[in-house]
């Protein structure tokens, strides 16, 4: 049976809402495609672009991919004590990425910026995503037998371990 892999490149977000009021935001994202979840490493916000440089693969049947409709960015905030500060999300509805992909096979969209849509709806501050859809063909069931030249004569077993022996005794009787 044919999967689908989509790997998704979570670089960076820039301009998104600090939910804090003390210290340093500390940020990570929850990644769901399905039911199917990844969670970034946290990165700090210090220099107002938050940085991830991470790679998430969710992998499912081909048949399943075409009842997925979009994969969901949760950019949290990691306070002292707690996980927890909701800070934005974005969506991205994949019907054309899985659609084209499963047609060429492979399809790759370059890192772009995506809006950051918070809890009242408004948007604030970017999320730049890249994505690559790949169908799997090592699923099928082909099988491929190892076959030599024609014109190449098969050399004995024998022969070869006597080639072995007579080049170690040469090198043998030319180091002494």
């Amino acid at each position: 049976m044919k999967r689908g892999i989509l790997e998704v490149l979570l670089v960076h977000a820039q301009g998104i809402t600090r939910t804090n009021l003390v210290g340093t935001p500390a940020y990570y994202v929850i990644t769901q495609c399905g039911n199917k979840v990844h969670k970034s490493k946290v990165s700090s916000g210090i220099d107002e672009a938050t940085r991830w440089n991470e790679k998430f693969r969710f992998e499912f049947p081909l048949l399943d991919w075409k009842h997925l409709t979009h994969l969901k960015l949760r950019i949290m905030d990691k306070e002292f004590f707690a996980d927890g500060g909701f800070v934005g999300e974005t969506i991205i509805y994949l019907g054309g990425i899985i659609a084209e992909g499963i047609d060429k096979g492979h399809l790759e969209v370059e890192p772009a910026p995506y809006n950051v849509v918070l809890e009242d709806d408004s948007y604030r501050g970017e999320i730049k995503i890249g994505l690559k859809f790949i169908t799997n063909k090592e699923a099928d069931t082909e099988t491929r037998a190892c076959v030599r030249p024609v014109d190449v004569p098969k050399k004995s077993f024998f022969k070869s371990i006597i080639n072995l022996f007579k080049s170690s005794w040469l090198r043998l009787c030319r180091g002494s």
